[in-house]
């Protein structure tokens, strides 16, 4: 919170999305429920059964950075610099200084660089092993984006990733808040980037009965707390936050979104993919956000959910948010952006947290279009179909990972 214990300013935000490569159009499609959930162009998916993502188009990543090193980079790789640039500027570091020598850099990967590491298998199967790229090991690894974006910019300061599945993402920017807290950097350049739409990953997530089967409706495939839902749709992206501590960011004049006003993180030691249905670890996770924040439940405005639309996940997650919340939960709108740009992995939490952050922003929080059939576990809940408009200033935002990662944060919208 602004007045209280944990001062961590959100100074700057970018993202690579299936909606948007800008704030100003990403928020645009969030209030207007756009759904960016289609048929797979990346690639022939007519011999299989799962034919549906959330794909980035017209992704061009020479606009962003140079040639040659955008031919190195696989493409989480280039997402991950394309945001890190758009959040500088919003930011307002474009220019050299003092400043880069503090800044540290986690922007994570659930997975990494497997579209290069299967064309990499191809070729050594094909052609031999003199052919295999000596690039290939820095494009694959998850924690080269941190990397790659430290080089693009000349940041300096601590420089790593984190690595928790679909919550990625959400523990790097957990991990930056606290490397601001505790002293070890001024400000953090943080999030995640994933590229995953091809038939190998899809396929896998296919065969664990994860996936969305829905190929004839693809607007309708990615439908959290929906009775039809049968998994989450693939997504792609990257989102990426400029974290600072808070007296620093004022001391340059540096507008301010708001504040990382809490977090907590929590294993289930349940499965190594499934929720557990109690949601016993999530519960856990969301109280302690509430506790370090100082924010108590009725202050709650909205919640942005982690809502992959998987039959036992959406079920898990309303337990937990019914434990912490009780009986408020009726009066608190949730919402799953899932439903609008699918699940992008280790980049979900990042790019849903810049999501609610615009909403307060702006002044709405947006619906879900594909819910048309609610569940009956589901009808205590307030989930909105349609966008309204109300000022919020307070959000709390859930990921959970496979492994039984759960990772929650509250926000607080600076006041005006």
């Amino acid at each position: 919170m602004k007045n209280g214990t944990f001062q961590v300013a959100v100074t700057g935000m970018g993202t690579i999305n299936p909606l948007a490569k800008d704030l100003t159009s990403f928020s645009k499609a969030l209030e207007e429920m756009t759904i960016g959930v289609d048929r797979i162009s990346a690639y022939d998916a007519t011999p299989y059964s799962y034919q549906v993502a959330a794909e980035v188009r017209d992704f061009d990543a020479k606009l962003y950075m140079d040639r040659k090193r955008a031919k190195k980079y696989d493409r989480f790789i280039q997402f991950a610099v394309a945001a890190t640039r758009f959040a500088l500027e919003d930011a307002g570091l474009t220019t050299e200084g003092d400043w880069k020598q503090e800044a540290g850099v986690t922007i994570s990967s659930g997975i990494g660089g497997l579209q290069t590491l299967l064309k990499a298998m191809q070729d050594f199967h094909e052609v031999g092993p003199e052919y295999i790229s000596p690039f290939l090991i820095p494009m694959v690894i998850p924690d080269m984006a941190s990397g790659a974006v430290s080089m693009e910019f000349g940041l300096k300061g601590p420089n790593f990733a984190t690595v928790s599945a679909c919550a990625t993402s959400l523990h790097a920017i957990i991990v930056s808040a606290m490397m601001i807290k505790h002293g070890y950097a001024k400000m953090a350049v943080t999030g995640g980037s994933e590229a995953l739409i091809h038939p190998l990953p899809i396929g896998a997530f296919g065969n664990m009965m994860a996936l969305s089967r829905n190929n004839a409706n693809p607007k309708e495939a990615s439908n959290p707390f929906d009775r039809r839902r049968d998994g989450f749709v693939m997504g792609e992206g990257a989102g990426v936050l400029v974290l600072e501590e808070a007296e620093h960011a004022r001391q340059r004049g540096a507008r301010i979104y708001g504040y990382i006003a809490g977090f907590g993180m929590s294993g289930d030691a349940f499965d190594f993919s499934a929720s557990d249905p109690k949601g016993e670890g999530a519960t856990r996770a969301i109280n302690q956000a509430l506790e370090v924040s100082g924010v108590s439940p009725s202050q709650v405005d909205f919640i942005n959910a982690h809502a992959t639309a998987t039959i036992i996940g959406d079920i898990s997650e309303a337990n937990s948010l019914r434990a912490c919340f009780g009986d408020l939960l009726k009066n608190i709108p949730i919402q799953g952006t899932k439903s609008l740009i699918g699940h992008s992995l280790g980049a979900s939490g990042a790019n849903e947290l810049i999501a609610g952050i615009l909403e307060t922003k702006n002044g709405f929080i947006h619906g879900m279009p594909s819910l048309t059939q609610r569940d009956e576990a589901f009808t205590d809940l307030n989930i909105p179909e349609k966008t309204f408009y109300r000022k919020s200033s307070i959000f709390l935002k859930n990921a959970f990972g496979f492994g039984g990662h759960n990772a929650s944060v509250i926000f607080e919208a600076e006041r005006d």
